[in-house]
């Protein structure tokens, strides 16, 4: 910009005198003021053209730039677990089915206390509770048991690793009657990371690091030297699993998009 505008400046000197020679040249005034016009009208041309010159390679020094991205990324490990436990109950008779749901609420709230969980840790969810008389059509002979119910209990918790160790050993409730589940796929077990804005400054810090390796890399490949930066962009974090084995395991990412000027 800086460039542009001395041009303009002298563009604009150069027509005034211009001018005033045109003034003398019709006058036929070549007196000496017109004569230091005409010397000053010609030595201004041959300034106008070293100073455009001059400003035209400013201007391409400063359009010279090289876009690169940076990556970070980290593994941390979960710090919230929300694990629901489901198990099944049928009866045909209502109250017993309700008798035996509790029973086993508490069998399963001593589970995990035990296993070192807090009370207040622990949800105990309404049972779903199913009459399949009322939504049979037809005969009802081959029904053996009335009631189907379904029974959910929450475990919200900071302790994923003693999380993840009773979901190991809650199997031998089996042998108490306890019939989990086994198709809880919309109840999944979830793993969530809380620690995003600790580590966020560290993250960028590293991208935009790395973004800089990359254009001294191509500023050398290329014979120039790497400027100051022209702009600066940050993505989005993003926080995913590792593996679908090890959904507990959290990877981090974010991508620095970094602008910098080429010189010579």
């Amino acid at each position: 910009m800086n460039a542009l505008f001395f041009a303009r400046s002298m563009f604009y000197s150069i027509y005034r005198r211009l001018r005033a020679f045109k003034e003398c040249y019709m006058a036929q005034s070549f007196t000496l003021p017109a004569v230091i016009v005409g010397v000053g009208l010609f030595a201004g041309f041959f300034s106008l053209g070293s100073s455009m010159t001059s400003a035209v390679n400013e201007y391409k020094q400063y359009d010279r730039t090289v876009t690169v991205k940076g990556l970070a990324e980290r593994e941390e490990m979960a710090d919230i677990v929300i694990w629901p436990i489901q198990f099944i109950e049928t009866a045909n008779d209502l109250t017993a089915l309700y008798t035996t749901i509790e029973k086993k609420n508490e069998q399963i709230k001593a589970f995990l206390i035990n296993a070192g969980f807090k009370g207040d840790e622990i949800t105990i969810a309404a049972p779903n509770i199913i009459d399949k008389k009322a939504q049979q059509y037809g005969g009802t002979d081959d029904i053996e048991y009335r009631y189907y119910a379904t029974q959910t209990i929450t475990l919200y918790s900071e302790q994923v690793a003693l999380a993840r160790k009773a979901m190991n050993a809650i199997s031998k409730l089996g042998k108490d009657g306890i019939v989990f589940n086994p198709n809880q796929y919309d109840v999944p077990v979830e793993y969530i990371y809380n620690g995003l804005n600790a580590i966020k400054p560290a993250m960028i810090e590293d991208a935009t690091k790395k973004a800089r390796e990359v254009a001294d890399k191509f500023a050398s490949d290329s014979n120039s030297a790497l400027g100051k930066i022209k702009t600066a962009s940050q993505g989005q974090f993003s926080i995913r699993e590792r593996d679908k084995n090890n959904p507990h395991i959290k990877v981090i990412r974010v991508v620095s998009t970094v602008q910098y000027y080429l010189t010579d």
